[in-house]
């Protein structure tokens, strides 16, 4: 593959950002969300991220926990998150070698094996000792936390303690606001029905752990960044409210916005490709589809319809797979994979 040029990345940068930051979803917040970020966050975050976790996963077979999970009603999941996860994690496994623990709450286990699947992973449930490996096997391991405070913060520690992650990733996860609870993009409280992973995220901090954060409607873990901007233009993050507003305070040493958080992991990983310029670490349009659908025939469901639909805040799987065609390509013809004449400054491709 030929070498692109700094001004070619950096477009190709842009354009991602552009793609994970469209308004699929309808909602009119995600523009002024990414101006906010910018002004805090300068250069382009998806390429910024893909840079993040180079740096932080040095070595031989770093170690990554990515914590995801958001409750709809009754507390079952939403499809958003843990496909983002599983398609981030297998893009890691390729890309370093990464051993890779997913972790989420008791009971949301088979939401994040039917991402792992369509994926392309193999999920294999922790049982509390060192994540190791899989000889012939490309497995990410499943680690599930109570809801008890207790019980919560106990499983982190051993998890800092004894497994030594490089990385801390937060994809679509709550966040507790300024008065310690949650909340749902809509005021809905939450708080009762997720454990207690900012335990996680600031301990890791604490440890000098890298931590990167996606997200999409302020209220996520790691959005803390934005907490005083995003009032402007969604009002119930507002801190003055009798709940004290959705607004997570947990910040994260590297942020991404997106449209839907999925979307957000999504582009990650093509920044990553990007990156190293290697396409293998992206997925295949067909297990962009086949994780939301997977995903959601466990029992996850669709933060839109409320129902176990394979969409992602709405938008369907489908869509989904026609937009990673379309980054994929993209990224072919940015990078000079496909023959252009037009690339040709001297007209040899004529």
């Amino acid at each position: 593959m030929k070498q692109p040029d700094s001004s070619q990345i950096d477009n190709l940068a842009k354009d991602l950002d552009a793609m994970a930051t469209m308004d699929l979803t309808g909602l009119g917040v995600i523009g002024p969300m990414r101006s906010a970020l910018y002004k805090k966050q300068p250069g382009p975050m998806c390429l910024g991220a893909a840079q993040h976790i180079q740096k932080a996963l040095t070595g031989p077979d770093p170690l990554v926990l990515i914590v995801t999970g958001f409750p709809m009603g009754g507390g079952v999941p939403e499809t958003d998150g843990p496909v983002g996860s599983a398609l981030l994690a297998r893009s890691l496994i390729k890309a370093f070698g990464a051993r890779v623990v997913l972790v989420t709450d008791t009971g949301w286990e088979g939401c994040l094996e039917g991402a792992c699947i369509g994926a392309g992973i193999t999920p294999v449930r922790s049982d509390g000792g060192i994540p190791q490996k899989v000889p012939y096997l490309r497995q990410a391991y499943i680690q599930s936390v109570e809801r008890d405070l207790q019980a919560c913060h106990a499983v982190c520690d051993g998890m800092l303690r004894d497994w030594e992650p490089k990385l801390v990733i937060s994809i679509e996860r709550p966040g507790m606001n300024p008065k310690g609870t949650y909340h749902g993009m809509n005021g809905r409280s939450i708080t009762g029905q997720v454990a207690d992973l900012d335990y996680l995220f600031l301990k890791s901090q604490q440890a000098g752990i890298a931590t990167l954060a996606v997200g999409d409607g302020g209220n996520e873990l790691g959005m803390g960044l934005l907490k005083d901007e995003l009032p402007l233009f969604i009002p119930q993050t507002s801190p003055q409210l009798e709940y004290g507003g959705t607004a997570a305070q947990q910040t994260a040493d590297y942020l991404v916005v997106a449209c839907v958080s999925n979307w957000g992991a999504s582009c990650i990983v093509a920044a990553l490709g990007l990156l190293l310029g290697r396409l293998d670490v992206l997925h295949t349009p067909q297990r962009e589809r086949r994780s939301l659908e997977l995903c959601s025939d466990r029992g996850a469901v669709d933060g839109g319809t409320l129902a176990p639909d394979p969409l992602a805040d709405g938008v369907p799987a489908a869509e989904w797979e026609g937009l990673w065609v379309g980054i994929r390509g993209m990224l072919e013809r940015g990078l000079g994979l496909n023959p252009d004449w037009r690339r040709e400054s001297d007209g040899s491709g004529l």
